[in-house]
C-alpha cells in the first residue's frame, strides 16, 4: 500500500501540487483576514460592548449554528441567483471561510480583553504609566501570549474546512484527489496521500499551539 501511495503521489504530483497550492492560497487569505480583521473587531468589541460587542457576539452565535457547507452553498447558489450575479467559487469560499474566521478570532480577542484582570492595570497606573504604556508594556504582551495558542488552533481548523470548498467547484487538493480517484479508483491510497499532505501542514501548527499553551497560558486571576 505504501508503495502505491508513493506511486500515486509521484505520478499525479503536478495535479496534487496544483491543488495544494490552491488550498494554501485559500488558507492564507482566510488566515490573514481572520487574524487582522478579527483582532481589530475583537478589540473594538471590548472597547464598545454595546455598539459593537453585542452585534459581534450575535453574529458569531448565528455563524456557529450554520454548518460551513450550508453557508458555502447558500452564498454560491441561492444568493447569487437572487442578486443576479456570478462570482468565482474561489472568491465565494474565501469570503465564507474568512467570515467564520473573523468572528472566531474576534471572540477570542474580545474575551481575553474583557477578562483581563483589573489589578494589572491598577499596578501600571500606580507605577506612573499612561494608558498607552500600560497597554504596550503590560496588557498586550500578556494577552498575546494568552490568545496565540487558541488562534493557532482555530487556523488549523480553518485549513481543514477548506476541503468543503471543493463542493462548490474550487480546484483545491480534495477536489483534485476526487478527480484522480474517479479515473483510477484507489480511494484508500489516494485519501491516504491526502491525509499525509494535511498531517505535514497541521501537525507542526498543532504542536506549536500546544507548546505555547503549556509555556505561556495560565490563569490570570491567580494571586
Amino acid at each position: 500500500m505504501i508503495s502505491t501511495v508513493i506511486n500515486i503521489i509521484v505520478q499525479y504530483r503536478e495535479g496534487l501540487m496544483s491543488g495544494l497550492l490552491v488550498t494554501l492560497e485559500l488558507s492564507l487569505i482566510v488566515w490573514a483576514s481572520g487574524i487582522v480583521i478579527g483582532s481589530l473587531l475583537g478589540a473594538l468589541s471590548a472597547e464598545y460592548p454595546s455598539e459593537i460587542g453585542k452585534p459581534s457576539r450575535i453574529a458569531s452565535f448565528i455563524l456557529s449554528g450554520v454548518p460551513i457547507l450550508v453557508l458555502l452553498f447558500w452564498l454560491h447558489y441561492p444568493l447569487q441567483e437572487i442578486l443576479g450575479v456570478v462570482v468565482n467559487p474561489f472568491i465565494t469560499a474565501a469570503f465564507a471561510l474568512s467570515l467564520v474566521n473573523i468572528f472566531s478570532v474576534a471572540e477570542i480577542v474580545r474575551t481575553a480583553l474583557v477578562e483581563f484582570p483589573e489589578q494589572y492595570i491598577v499596578a501600571g497606573k500606580v507605577c506612573g504609566l499612561k494608558k498607552r504604556e500600560i497597554f504596550k508594556k503590560i496588557q498586550f504582551p500578556i494577552i498575546f501570549r494568552q490568545i496565540i495558542p487558541n488562534i493557532l488552533t482555530t487556523q488549523v481548523v480553518m485549513l481543514q474546512l477548506t476541503l468543503f470548498a471543493s463542493l462548490i467547484s474550487v480546484e483545491e487538493i480534495f477536489r483534485v484527489a476526487q478527480r484522480i480517484n474517479a479515473s483510477i479508483y484507489k480511494p484508500v491510497e489516494i485519501y491516504t496521500a491526502l491525509a499525509i499532505f494535511f498531517l505535514i501542514i497541521c501537525l507542526p501548527l498543532n504542536g506549536l499551539a500546544m507548546f505555547l499553551k503549556k509555556k505561556y497560558t495560565r490563569n490570570l486571576s491567580e494571586k
